[in-house]
């Protein structure tokens, strides 16, 4: 499993409830809650390329770090300093390793977000309640794309759909956000996983 499969379908209706949208959340609003999420930990449930599903826990410290923890395996996805390192749950050999800035995820986690970027936004609309953005990189659109579901009043970042380099679409379903919190140096420290599954 790669986080580019991950990067981690159309967007699927959302399995739960919300309120009516009367209008769509504007992209400065999204862009300024996205800026002002600095810690977040949520359940997730992820719908694969191949239809297969896995649920784990999520946490994100913005800018540039994530952690994919999978249930019922060793599976491990960390982003930190630059770097992706996908962490096989069947095997104890070296993670695979490529650059946070070719997967789609890394709009989520750049240090400044503005979606008002030329060429950043390639589709924007209200579906079901939601406010569905879909972004890239304006410099390089053949890394793929991250389609965004947020709900409003509060915003709210509730799944994502990326679309990769190969057009693999990979589906995360986010459960409540617990947003504010601090993390351990180690939960995104890849070199420090790395050693310890030697």
């Amino acid at each position: 499993m790669k986080l580019k499969t991950l990067a981690l379908a159309p967007v699927l209706c959302l399995a739960m409830a919300f309120p009516a949208l009367a209008e769509k959340i504007s992209l400065n609003e999204i862009s300024r809650y996205l800026n002002s999420l600095k810690t977040a930990k949520a359940d997730f449930t992820q719908v694969n390329a191949d239809g297969s599903i896995s649920t784990g826990i999520v946490y994100i410290q913005r800018p540039q770090r994530v952690r994919f923890e999978y249930k019922g395996d060793r599976t491990l996805v960390m982003a930190s300093a630059g770097n992706v390192a996908v962490f096989d749950g069947k095997t104890r050999g070296a993670p695979q390793q490529y650059p946070l800035s070719k997967t789609p995820l890394s709009l989520i986690l750049a240090p400044n977000i503005d979606l008002s970027r030329a060429r950043m936004v390639t589709g924007y609309t209200e579906k079901k309640n939601t406010t569905v953005v879909t972004a890239q990189d304006p410099q390089h659109p053949e890394y793929g794309n991250i389609q965004m579901v947020f709900t409003a009043n509060p915003t709210q970042l509730r799944q994502w759909v990326v679309t990769d380099d190969t057009g693999k679409r990979t589906t995360v379903i986010l459960g409540d956000m617990q947003t504010g919190m601090s993390f351990p140096a180690s939960t995104f420290a890849i070199q420090n996983e790395i050693a310890r599954r030697k």
